[in-house]
């Protein structure tokens, strides 16, 4: 257990495409009270907020961790749905310390595993988790996208990864029918085509013929005035249950997989209704396999930003 009085003081931060949460962390424990939101909208760059930030709170950090939507290379960062550029130079020259840590925001989901609270975390398929093994931690929201978590010696690994954009994985006349929607809207069919909030929407509009928005797909969900509704979300809970499933066989996570995001969130308390255990599990001649992995979702929407704290407190460094 962090002495959170005698740790050091960090800056975390989660910079999306709408909004950019920053706070101060000490060790692995975040501050509650000095949680912040801000509207990217509102500032020209990264470096605008991080200056209002520090200012308002007064604080002098020791180490910073940035978690972003979008590919870090060489220490960069372009956002994927915002006109900024984030880089380490800069980012090291206005904080003041030699330490400063960019990386991907599910990468930083990975991270938090672990150091959440028992009550941020829902059980959606259950099994027995054995932590120190392989875990999978899959982000749901605007895009979509899936990061194994190992535990080494060296200590956690959460490699980058893009799985959003691979090619969707289809096995059913129907699914194989929206699949061929897609390519006839977009060119391509990609996991992040059906498996996010626009890919609710995509099946929506495949299934209806018309538009709607995914918080009112998912209004429709919950009350069942919509029969159309129903019919998007069960095709959306087959497409999800196999492509887990799938990423499951793959990376064998009898750590758990973690679904994290707000679409996540969002469509969990429903999933069950939907066969969405049973489906997970049909692994044909792996299904007793199939039966060590449990699937969770994490209702902290400040996640992140813990990981990036669990991220900091697992590195050695010094001030500049």
């Amino acid at each position: 257990m962090t002495d959170t009085g005698k740790a050091r003081l960090n800056l975390v931060a989660d910079i999306g495409g709408t909004n950019t949460r920053m706070a101060l962390a000490r060790g692995r424990q975040v501050l509650p009270d000095s949680i912040r939101s801000f509207q990217n909208r509102e500032y020209a760059a990264l470096g605008q907020i991080i200056g209002r930030f520090l200012s308002e709170t007064g604080a002098k950090v020791t180490g910073a961790c940035f978690a972003a939507a979008g590919i870090v290379e060489d220490g960069r960062v372009d956002m994927t749905n915002l006109d900024w550029a984030i880089d380490h130079a800069s980012l090291r020259e206005q904080i003041g310390c030699a330490t400063v840590e960019i990386i991907n925001d599910l990468q930083a989901q990975g991270h938090a595993l672990g150091h959440l609270a028992q009550t941020s975390v829902d059980v959606l398929v259950p099994a027995q988790d054995a932590p120190a093994d392989t875990r999978l931690v899959v982000g749901i929201g605007t895009g979509f996208n899936a990061a194994v978590v190992f535990e080494t010696a060296a200590g956690r690994l959460v490699p980058p990864s893009e799985t959003g954009h691979t090619d969707l994985l289809v096995r059913t006349e129907a699914e194989f029918a929206f699949m061929t929607y897609l390519l006839g809207e977009k060119a391509r069919a990609e996991t992040e085509d059906a498996l996010s909030g626009q890919g609710l929407e995509n099946i929506y509009h495949w299934v209806s013929g018309q538009h709607a928005a995914a918080s009112d797909i998912m209004d429709a969900v919950a009350s069942g005035r919509d029969p159309k509704a129903l019919q998007a979300f069960d095709h959306f809970t087959g497409l999800l249950a196999r492509t887990l499933g799938a990423l499951s066989l793959v990376h064998l996570p009898v750590g758990g997989v973690f679904l994290a995001g707000g679409v996540a969130r969002a469509i969990a308390p429903h999933l069950n209704r939907f066969e969405f255990r049973n489906r997970y599990r049909d692994g044909g001649r792996f299904a007793p396999l199939m039966e060590r992995f449990a699937v969770h979702v994490i209702t902290d929407d400040n996640a992140a930003l813990t990981g990036c704290a669990a991220m900091l407190e697992s590195r050695d460094f010094t001030a500049s």
